[in-house]
C-alpha cells in the first residue's frame, strides 16, 4: 500500500545508459537529463567529485588522487559502483523538486542486444540500488524504433541502427521482437580512436580523446563533401614532445574514418542476407532509420544508401530516440509486457 501511495510522488523514468551519453526521460519533460556518462572521484575517500558535463570538462586533467571514468564499455556495465553512483545522482537530479523524500521511480532502461544474463541482471541491480523500486529492460535498437515511432507491432519488416558511443546495433524488427541483429564494437568512440591511430601514423602527434572528438564533430564525413572543412588539430609532438597545432582537411578525416564506415556497411548487408525474403521486401520499400548520435556523421546516411542501394533516413533528434522510447513504454503496459526482458533467464 506505501509502495503504491510513494508511487504518486515518484517520476517514472525511462532511462538509455550509453556509453557515451545517459539520458533520463520523464513523462512530464520529455529528455529532462542529457549528460556525458563520465564519473569523477576522490580515490583517497571515494567522494563522488562530479557526474556528466562537470566530469568530462575534468578529463586528463586531474591530479593524480582524481580519476575521471567511463563506467560503462560498448553499453555494459565495467564497474558496478560508479554506474550506481552516476544513476543514484541523475535519479535525484528528476526529483529535486520533491524535498519530503526521494520517491522511487518505475524505471524502463535499455541494453544492447548481445548483453549476457549475467550483464542484464547487472544493469537491472545496478538500478535498484540506485533507488528504483521496478525495474524492465527492453532491448535497445526496439526501444529506439518506439521512439521513433515505426510500428513494430505490425507484421511488417522494420530495419534500424542506433550507431551510439561504443557500439552500432543493427536490427530487423517485425511483431514486437527481434527477427535478425547484429551489435558490433564499431561506433563513435571507435572513430575517436580512428583519428588517435591517423595523427599519430600520419602526423606523429599524440592527440587526447576529447580533441579527437572534437574534430570527428567539426570536420568528420563519410562521403566528400561540397566545400571544405579545415580545423585545427591540437596535441604533443612525438618527436620533440611539445605541444604542436596543425590544419587538417575533412577529407584527411574521412580518411581515417573509412575502415570504421566500411565496417558498417557491410555488417548491414550481413543482416539482410539473413533476412527471411518477406522481410527484405518491406526493408527495400520502407527503407531504413538511423538513430543514436553517430547518425549525426555527416554523409553516413548517403554512405549506407550508395552500400546497400536503399532508401536511408536519419531520425528526427536521433540521440534522444532510445530514451523516448523507453518512456512511451512507461504509458503503455501492454506493448511492454510483449517487449520486456527479465532481469535474470530463470525468471522466465
Amino acid at each position: 500500500m506505501f509502495g503504491f501511495i510513494f508511487s504518486k510522488f515518484s517520476k517514472d523514468l525511462g532511462v538509455d545508459l550509453g556509453t557515451a551519453n545517459t539520458l533520463i526521460y520523464t513523462k512530464s519533460g520529455g529528455v529532462t537529463i542529457n549528460e556525458p556518462s563520465y564519473v569523477a572521484v576522490n580515490m583517497r575517500n571515494g567522494q563522488l567529485l562530479a557526474v556528466g558535463h562537470e566530469a568530462k570538462a575534468m578529463l586528463g586533467k586531474t591530479p593524480p588522487h582524481v580519476v575521471v571514468t567511463r563506467p560503462l564499455k560498448r553499453g555494459i556495465i565495467a564497474d558496478f559502483e560508479v554506474t550506481e553512483k552516476m544513476l543514484r545522482y541523475f535519479f535525484e537530479r528528476v526529483h529535486r523538486d520533491r524535498s519530503i523524500f526521494l520517491p522511487r521511480p518505475r524505471v524502463v532502461i535499455g541494453v544492447p542486444l548481445d548483453v549476457t544474463e549475467v550483464e542484464r541482471k547487472a544493469v537491472g541491480d545496478a538500478v535498484l540500488a540506485a533507488g528504483a523500486h521496478e525495474v524492465h529492460i527492453v532491448e535497445e535498437p526496439v526501444a529506439a524504433a518506439i521512439g521513433v515511432g515505426l510500428p513494430i507491432s505490425d507484421p511488417v519488416g522494420n530495419l534500424i541502427i542506433d550507431i551510439g558511443g561504443g557500439t552500432t546495433e543493427i536490427a530487423v524488427i517485425s511483431l514486437n521482437g527481434v527477427v535478425t541483429a547484429k551489435s558490433i564494437p564499431i561506433a563513435g568512440d571507435e572513430m575517436n580512436r580512428n583519428i588517435v591511430q591517423y595523427a599519430r601514423d600520419v602526423f606523429n602527434l599524440l592527440l587526447g580523446e576529447g580533441v579527437a572528438e572534437d574534430v570527428k564533430i567539426l570536420a568528420g564525413s563519410a562521403v566528400a563533401l561540397k566545400d571544405q572543412i579545415d580545423v585545427p588539430m591540437r596535441g604533443r609532438d612525438l618527436l620533440s614532445g611539445l605541444p604542436r597545432e596543425i590544419i587538417v582537411s575533412d577529407g584527411q578525416i574521412r580518411e581515417s574514418l573509412a575502415r570504421s564506415v566500411k565496417a558498417i556497411v557491410e555488417n548491414i548487408k550481413s543482416i539482410l542476407e539473413i533476412t527471411p525474403p518477406e522481410l527484405v521486401a518491406d526493408i527495400y520499400r520502407r527503407g531504413i532509420i538511423l538513430t543514436g548520435g553517430g547518425s549525426l556523421l555527416r554523409g553516413l546516411d548517403q554512405a549506407i544508401a550508395d552500400g546497400t542501394g536503399l532508401n536511408i533516413k536519419v531520425a528526427e533528434d536521433p540521440l534522444s530516440a532510445v530514451a523516448r522510447g523507453t518512456g512511451l513504454l512507461l504509458e503503455d503496459k501492454k506493448l511492454l509486457k510483449d517487449v520486456a526482458m527479465p532481469m535474470s533467464d530463470r525468471m522466465i
